[in-house]
């Protein structure tokens, strides 16, 4: 698949983003099937997206949030997803940097691979054009925490993406995989777990909830398994707040003795 035209300044900013950032490795390759997939994980704030672009391996497009690629939406989305929990005292700081942002913003999301995401009617324009990908042979990959805590390595996740599985059976008769994805920054390393299929059997409903739970207990125990180290949450919280990647019942224990 053709990569497509990007600007001269999406490509100075790739460059700089990659040589400034830490360098991720990938664990679990071994665990991809043939053909394409939808990779589902963590956000881990900025970073999720960042080693997605410059590290996810082979030909692959991401989910965005559609606000971040149009110069007038830009503001009030970043706002509300990255600063809202910040002290009142510093807020406007963060509602003045949501504009200046905007430009920078507008430049890279139209320009890395990815795929804008909307909540409204261009949802349709969405999985048309995740599908469309999907039959070209790219993965896709996901990101789709929201606002309530699920446990000390993830927040909830949206389920929506899961009908994605429905809309490639009937397009194409083949089973779509969903494979867990564990991004750990503070281990510079992005792993990969054992892929669940989609049941095209199966009622949408029951599916959302089957995969998404198996995605989130899937990518937990990917987390807990590894040596400790710092989670970067979804939410941009203090640093002091961030959480171990213990195992849940020792995280439960310490959180009810603080």
């Amino acid at each position: 698949m053709p990569d497509k035209k990007t600007s001269l300044l999406y490509k100075f900013i790739r460059w700089l983003v990659r040589l400034f950032s830490p360098k991720m490795g990938v664990e679990g390759l071994e665990n991809l099937p043939d053909g394409p997939v939808v990779a589902v994980g963590n956000h881990t704030q900025m970073f999720g997206p960042i080693a997605a672009e410059l590290y996810y391996p082979g030909s692959h497009y991401i989910w965005c949030a559609g606000q971040m690629m149009h110069l007038k939406e830009v503001p009030a989305y970043a706002f509300e997803d990255f600063w809202s929990f910040k002290p009142k005292s510093v807020r406007w700081l963060f509602k003045i940097a949501s504009y200046l942002i905007a430009p920078l913003s507008v430049c890279v999301f139209n320009n890395a691979h990815t795929v804008a995401v909307y909540h409204d009617t261009r949802i349709i324009t969405t999985f048309r054009e995740t599908l469309k990908l999907l039959q070209e042979g790219a993965s896709i990959v996901i990101f789709p925490e929201k606002n309530e805590r699920y446990n000390n390595i993830l927040y909830a996740f949206q389920d929506k993406f899961i009908d994605l599985g429905r809309m490639y059976w009937k397009k194409t008769g083949k089973v779509l995989s969903f494979v867990p994805l564990y991004i750990a920054p503070n281990l510079k390393t992005m792993y990969l777990g054992k892929p669940i299929p989609f049941d095209p059997e199966a009622p949408i409903k029951a599916e959302r909830e089957r995969l998404c739970a198996a995605l989130m207990d899937a990518i937990t125990d990917i987390a807990v398994s590894l040596p400790e180290h710092t989670v970067v949450p979804y939410r941009n919280i203090k640093k002091k707040d961030y959480p171990k990647n213990k195992p849940l019942e020792v995280y439960a224990h310490e959180e009810a003795g603080r």
